[in-house]
């Protein structure tokens, strides 16, 4: 059969009017399905293997795993995976595909529509299927590409299949193979690509052979009754749809075999009709039906989201609704009897319309398996196709009536242009999370999920008091709805009150299946559900008293899914609160049983190690982790201070690397910066630990360690006076670190010669600290400074009775005695004003006075489990903790050393001059 050739004058007009109806998308975000297939999917990323594409569901979840949808659309996350790795995560770049993809889409079925009407028909179908409204969660919504792009593949699968048919009936095979790989291709893009072999065998009968319905049943009787053979036509045509037929079967098989032949698990509220009585179910399955030729028909209140109370149950015969559903089928079975019983070409266009409307149709239509939603606009995208043929073809039956001509024109124009202006206007309701939402509650009052999903976008937004209202009104559209209630519990938490939030995620924890011995949970449990224990118990393990209580809870949910992988990691987390860093250490490795390829995982077991006082292992651990995440933030920055802490100088080199990624990542974070300023003070670069630290105190000016370590930096380096403005700094935000104001009076005692701020300094550290034998002995020399002996020998002698074993404070007492006995005779000297923290003292004082922040080690949590009906990462909370030098390296204990025997020579060079040698 002769295909009409496409000209470029109609293939603009089409390409012309899909932009003037989608430009607006552009600026659109990723919106509700696009969080979890785009933002969440590691699958985008490049330096995910390829081959988790094909094993893994659209989703990203691997498809062998129970909590998988089962959607298998590898082609479809390829092309996402392409605009990561141009744009990354630019949503302009997936809306403009989108957009790209749509117009092929109607250009495809431009020359589709040529086979079956006149050219002005065809024009007319393509045009009412470029602007129909109903398309706009399939282009406008990032996920519905999986709709254009397998509907490309079906067009052009079933345009290779017209080619089958050769001079004179002979069978044509080049198209038949190119149409099973185009099926299969489409079939890999979205499943429904599969049912346009459906639609090549109806053509194949019906067109290209041109039977009828009362011709092939007249056949069948004759050679029932053995008055005639199979014509050899026919049996040409039954080779063909033999052909077919196996291929198709063949891709079922390799289907059945992905999804492990599992169907997915869908909660009651995802699709309320599937798991209800009959004949509940079955009348309200049949009246979805109408629903949706409705949606086609009139476009005017489009939602998003039709799961849950959308569509109240049909449970009675005498509901008003099923008259819908009768008069749909009286009309849809009046177009088939039309269609099969007389010949011509009206009948077989609407035998194909109707082929396109109703087979692409039916893997959604709930008739053969349950599916996860009610109605769903994106998958009316394929069968609308069907109705725009039927549209443009009861068109040209009433244009071609001289009185109806220009009524006809008139309304065909005011359609195009109110469904064009629709499709603009419903492109915006999806620019973000909350107006997609917003205008859903406009349509229907009754999903509790959109009511869910509106508090999700304020809570995102950061506007709990808002969002609270939000989820508690989803609470009472669907009172026993778990993550309604799971939803307002971690409000509550986020408004900081603790004892609602409890009583709602107790509320959520009563709605639960209960627990019936010997009976399996994981069918009958939604995971997002079994969070309701994780957040539970997060919540309580707040207070020390309830740790136990917590732990029970923990242990309640893996009871429930022992492949619940998150209640380990909480659990791991929990134990190493307990002190049982070894019952922590198998609740991790039960999780790693389940994910090896977990970074988090391999993160919070290093963390385990540190805790069990085995650096070698925690430093493998972190190794692990990063060799899965090399990006992974707390392992290169905890890794790296371990390597740091471990006094190993050959580690040094591969620490700052780390550090130095770290920063990279975290530009932000003054405590990378620190860390890179301690390591080059240990590596005796100063100009660079100068560097670090002040980058470090630019980015957090109040940051306690950065400010006293750059002050002892400079005072080991002969920069005393550079020392006081930092000191100043650090005091204004710390008035009460002692050893700031030990350093301070030592500067301004020996550099400054400002004795009186020197003896505030040492006096404040008393106040604090009446115990500190360094404070009290450099005051001491303070009074001695003051030409006070009696009050220096005074406080020396309190001081040696705070530390008698210091051999110094006794020897300097003996020296101002004999000074107060020698005072007759011999004229006052003077204690040198290096004094302040006498000799040797002194120096290993600033050994100790070196402080280094870290993080404090914080196992890392891999879901926000607190989502009701969404997952997110939390990313461990990293807190700052001062901290004394730890264990000294060989070298550095030789430096210490070195540096006592220099400072014992100078206290022998002031007992001579305190001796008046």
């Amino acid at each position: 059969e002769k295909m009409a050739e496409l000209s470029l004058k109609e293939a603009a007009l089409i390409v012309g009017v899909v932009a003037a109806c989608y430009w607006n998308s552009l600026f659109c975000g990723f919106v509700f399905d696009d969080v979890s297939a785009i933002l969440d999917n590691k699958d985008l990323h490049p330096s995910t293997p390829l081959k988790n594409l094909f094993q893994n569901d659209f989703w990203g979840t691997p498809m062998s795993e129970e909590r998988s949808h089962k959607s298998y659309r590898p082609l479809t996350v390829l092309t996402f995976r392409l605009n990561y790795l141009f744009s990354e995560l630019n949503a302009v770049s997936y809306h403009f595909l989108n957009l790209v993809f749509h117009a092929v889409v109607c250009v495809v079925f431009l020359k589709v529509c040529k086979l079956f009407l006149d050219n002005r028909s065809s024009v007319i179908a393509s045009l009412l299927f470029a602007v129909h409204p109903i398309h706009t969660e399939a282009v406008t919504g990032v996920v519905g590409r999986a709709e254009l792009l397998s509907s490309i593949f079906f067009l052009a699968a079933f345009l290779s299949y017209t080619k089958s048919k050769g001079p004179d009936n002979t069978i044509v095979w080049t198209p038949i193979a190119v149409t099973v790989v185009l099926v299969a291709v489409a079939t890999l893009c979205k499943e429904q690509g599969i049912t346009v072999v459906g639609i090549c065998c109806v053509y194949e009968v019906f067109i290209a052979q041109g039977y009828t319905l009362p011709v092939l049943l007249d056949t069948a009787l004759q050679i029932l009754r053995g008055k005639g053979s199979i014509p050899f036509s026919m049996l040409q045509t039954l080779l063909k749809l033999i052909v077919l037929m196996f291929s198709t079967l063949l891709l079922v098989v390799v289907r059945v075999q992905v999804i492990q032949s599992q169907l997915p698990v869908f909660t009651r509220f995802d699709n309320p009709a599937a798991v209800s009585p009959s004949p509940a179910r079955q009348l309200t399955f049949n009246y979805l039906l109408p629903v949706n030729a409705w949606l086609l028909l009139n476009p005017s209140e489009l939602c998003c989201d039709w799961t849950m109370g959308t569509i109240p149950l049909v449970e009675s015969l005498l509901d008003v609704r099923n008259i819908a559903t009768l008069t749909f089928f009286c009309f849809l079975g009046s177009l088939i009897v039309f269609s099969l019983r007389y010949p011509g070409d009206s009948s077989k266009t609407v035998l194909m319309a109707l082929c396109l409307i109703v087979l692409p149709f039916i893997p959604a239509s709930n008739l053969f398996f349950p599916v996860g939603f009610v109605v769903a606009e994106r998958v009316l995208y394929v069968p609308s196709m069907g109705f725009c043929i039927l549209v443009a073809h009861g068109w040209k039956k009433l244009s071609n009536k001289s009185m109806l001509r220009k009524i006809s024109w008139v309304c065909l124009a005011a359609v195009l242009l109110t469904h064009a202006l629709k499709t603009l206007h419903r492109n915006w309701d999806w620019e973000s999370e909350y107006t997609l939402f917003m205008s859903a509650l406009k349509v229907n009052k009754n999903n509790a999920k959109l009511w869910n999903n509106v508090g999700h976008a304020l809570e995102n937004e950061k506007n709990f008091e808002r969002a609270l209202q939000f989820f508690i009104q989803a609470t009472q559209v669907q009172p026993d709805d778990i993550g309604a209630h799971m939803n307002v519990g971690r409000t509550y938490k986020n408004l900081n009150k603790t004892k609602e939030a409890e009583e709602s995620y107790l509320i959520a924890k009563s709605l639960m299946p209960q627990i019936i011995p010997g009976k399996k949970y994981a069918a009958r449990v939604a995971p997002n559900h079994l969070n309701v224990y994780i957040n539970l118990a997060n919540l309580i393990r707040a207070n020390e008293s309830r740790l136990e209580e917590a732990d029970q809870l923990y242990r309640q949910a893996i009871s429930m899914r022992p492949d619940f992988k998150q209640a380990y990691i909480s659990r791991g987390e929990l134990l190493l609160k307990m002190n049982k860093p070894l019952k922590a250490k198998e609740a991790y490795l039960r999780a790693l049983e389940l994910d090896r390829t977990n970074a988090d995982l391999w993160y919070n077991l290093a963390i385990v190690y540190i805790e069990l006082k085995d650096p070698t292992e925690a430093l493998k651990n972190f190794n692990r982790a990063l060799e899965l995440n090399p990006t992974h933030k707390l392992a290169l920055f905890n890794s790296a201070l371990l390597m740091q802490e471990s006094g190993d100088a050959l580690l040094r080199p591969e620490a700052k690397q780390r550090l130095l990624h770290y920063v990279k990542e975290e530009p932000q974070d003054a405590n990378g910066y620190f860390n890179l300023g301690m390591l080059a003070m240990d590596d005796k670069k100063d100009t660079e630990a100068e560097a670090w630290m002040k980058k470090a105190i630019r980015l957090q000016p109040n940051f306690r360690s950065a400010l006293f370590n750059l002050a002892l930096l400079y005072s080991q380096t002969a920069k005393e006076l550079l020392a006081l403005p930092v000191l100043e700094d650090l005091l204004k935000y710390y008035p009460d670190h002692t050893k700031g104001l030990i350093l301070k009076g030592d500067i301004l005692m020996n550099q400054k010669k400002d004795i009186v701020g020197a003896k505030a300094c040492f006096e404040k550290i008393l106040e604090l600290d009446p115990n500190n034998v360094q404070g009290k002995h450099n005051l001491c020399v303070v009074y001695f400074e003051e030409r006070d002996l009696i009050k220096a020998e005074k406080c020396l002698v309190e001081t040696l009775a705070l530390a008698p074993h210091e051999e110094y404070i006794q020897r300097h007492l003996n020296i101002v005695r004999s000074k107060i006995a020698s005072l007759s005779t011999t004229e006052q000297s003077s204690l040198p004003a290096d004094g302040t923290a006498s000799a040797g003292e002194k120096k290993k004082s600033f050994q100790n006075l070196k402080e280094v922040k870290t993080k404090e080690k914080t196992t890392q949590t891999t879901v926000d489990n607190d989502k009701g009906h969404s997952k997110s990462k939390k990313q461990a909370e990293k807190n700052n903790m001062d901290k004394v030098t730890p264990k000294k390296s060989t070298k550095e204990i030789k430096d210490i050393e070195e540096k006592r025997v220099a400072a014992l020579k100078r206290l022998e060079e002031i007992e001579r001059i305190l001796n008046g040698e």
